[in-house]
């Protein structure tokens, strides 16, 4: 069997299984979390790479669900500063920041039925965070300049566009999807193949919409918490909407499974390499990492689905 089939039989069976565990989860979403430290938990600032005017971020010659998700091996988080920045530099670096999503002290409720499940996938998560993809993103950082990272970051963003125009479609924002699709256009053309973001100039900013923020406003709650193997946190919810992004994405049609590895190693060590910083700060100032991270995600995804 082809490398892609196995892959997309894999999708259908996690899909099948996460959307059983949200339909039992659903009607409990409004109780609050399980005591899992002994304290109530609030997040520290965490945030994704987004250009959107509403949380004051502008995508410049420049994300991480980040989105899908990007999706980060660990949780996402804002982005790192670089030494000896210019001026107009400092202006792009915090293009690729997002406000604290951590500011609602109200932690949002859901519940962590396979809490010690969770723990031990977070557990591996952090090591494989510290041991491997944080040396090779700061490396990454090292070596390759600030302007580099950020037309690679940008010609991944104009890549994922489909995933955007597909869910701001689903969710009647139609406005939004002509939006993306006259960004693409744009960012494609004279952007040379998305490495830049002239579309901004137009006032026209991305929008970061995903399938799991679509089934979110269609009124899916989270149903339960749960932490993927070096994704990092989900839940039911955003666990088969990272399977529908995955179905939209151009990157899941490389042929070449080789190929394909090595391009989402170098999309999440971009991301990563903006974010080191912040994640850290949001672990180590943790009493319990994992509660934080939980709620940072959390709190991140109900702001998201709001807006």
């Amino acid at each position: 069997m082809e490398p892609r089939s196995v892959r997309h039989l894999a999708v259908f069976l996690a899909s099948a299984v996460l959307l059983a565990a949200a339909a039992d989860c659903r009607g409990d979403d409004l109780a609050g979390p399980p005591d899992v430290s002994g304290t109530s938990r609030v997040s520290e600032n965490v945030a994704d790479p987004s250009d959107s005017p509403d949380n004051a971020v502008v995508q410049d010659n420049t994300a991480v669900e980040d989105n899908t998700a990007t999706v980060s091996p660990v949780p996402l988080a804002g982005a790192a500063e670089d030494p000896a920045v210019t001026a107009d530099d400092a202006g792009e670096e915090a293009d690729l920041r997002e406000p604290s999503f951590g500011e609602d002290s109200t932690p949002v409720s859901v519940h962590d039925p396979i809490e010690p499940v969770n723990r031990g996938i977070f557990y591996v998560n952090e090591k494989l965070y510290h041991w491997v993809f944080k040396p090779v993103a700061k490396g990454y950082r090292y070596v390759v300049p600030e302007g580099v990272r950020v037309a690679v970051h940008n010609f991944f963003l104009n890549l994922g566009t489909p995933i955007r125009v597909a869910n701001t479609l689903l969710q009647g924002k139609f406005k939004a999807t002509g939006t993306e699709l006259a960004r693409f256009t744009i960012n494609s053309t004279i952007g040379i193949a998305g490495l830049f973001d002239p579309a901004k100039k137009w006032n026209l900013y991305r929008k970061d919409e995903d399938t799991g923020q679509t089934l979110g406003v269609y009124g899916l709650g989270h149903g339960m918490y749960v932490v993927l193997p070096v994704l990092g946190p989900s839940s039911a919810r955003d666990a088969v909407g990272f399977v529908g992004d995955t179905f939209l994405d151009p990157m899941t049609y490389i042929p070449n499974t080789e190929a394909a590895i090595g391009a989402y190693a170098v999309r999440s060590e971009t991301n990563l390499s903006f974010k080191i910083e912040e994640i850290d700060d949001l672990i180590d100032a943790s009493v319990d990492p994992y509660v934080a991270v939980r709620d940072a995600y959390l709190q991140n995804r109900e702001k998201r689905v709001k807006e």
